[in-house]
């Protein structure tokens, strides 16, 4: 009679150790569904915040006009350029003319020297690792795509207006010059540039080396 006592006494313990052990993986089960399902509800408000891989966060003008005086001209860096000195016949020299005068004429308007540091970035851009190498290359480059394009104007319907004549031939006379290796030397080797009113992803990436009216000139460190 003893022995059956103790061996009911056993089977009761085991059923209820296997009663706790199966409470102990239901309470582990549940805890880890709260788990998963709070990150699933909180991961996207968590992250929300943070942009997507080279976008800059929008800002207002004067936010990008404060953002950007922050960041000093370091023109003791600024590398010294080259005189430029065209080597094609009369036909591809006249293209690239052409193509010269019409960025820095769409980019900057009628300021004469905001005009020639674009063509000197442009002719810098041409003797520059990761860069088409030719005048027109360089100028519309990306243009075929929808977004992506070097300079705005050959993807934002500007290039369908022509230039007033007096402010093409101004420019046309620049570029020749600047095909003859006239150096404007303010802006160095810089090889991008954007106005003081925007902040471009890449801007940490380079180094400030000039300003031209509204404009700033950055050159690859």
């Amino acid at each position: 009679m003893a022995r059956r006592r103790t061996g009911r006494r056993r089977g009761g313990n085991g059923r209820r150790q296997r009663a706790g052990a199966a409470e102990y993986w239901l309470l582990l089960l549940g805890i880890t569904v709260f788990i998963v399902a709070g990150v699933g509800i909180l991961g996207p408000w968590r992250f929300a915040a943070a942009p997507p891989p080279n976008v800059a966060r929008p800002m207002t003008m004067a936010e990008a006009r404060a953002s950007n005086a922050k960041v000093a001209v370091q023109w003791r860096r600024r590398s010294r350029a080259e005189p430029y000195r065209f080597r094609g016949g009369p036909a591809a020299r006249a293209q690239a003319v052409d193509c010269l005068a019409t960025a820095a004429l769409y980019e900057i308007g009628g300021d004469a020297r905001g005009q020639r540091a674009v063509m000197q970035v442009i002719l810098n851009r041409v003797r520059a690792p990761g860069f088409p190498r030719t005048i027109c290359g360089v100028v519309y480059q990306g243009a075929a795509r929808a977004t992506g394009c070097q300079f705005s104007f050959t993807c934002d319907g500007s290039v369908r207006r022509r230039p007033i004549r007096l402010g093409w031939a101004a420019a046309r006379r620049a570029a020749n010059r600047a095909l003859s290796g006239r150096v404007f030397a303010p802006v160095g080797r810089a090889t991008h540039y954007h106005a003081d009113w925007v902040v471009p992803y890449w801007r940490p990436t380079l180094t400030k080396v000039a300003r031209v009216g509204p404009h700033l000139f950055y050159q690859r460190r």
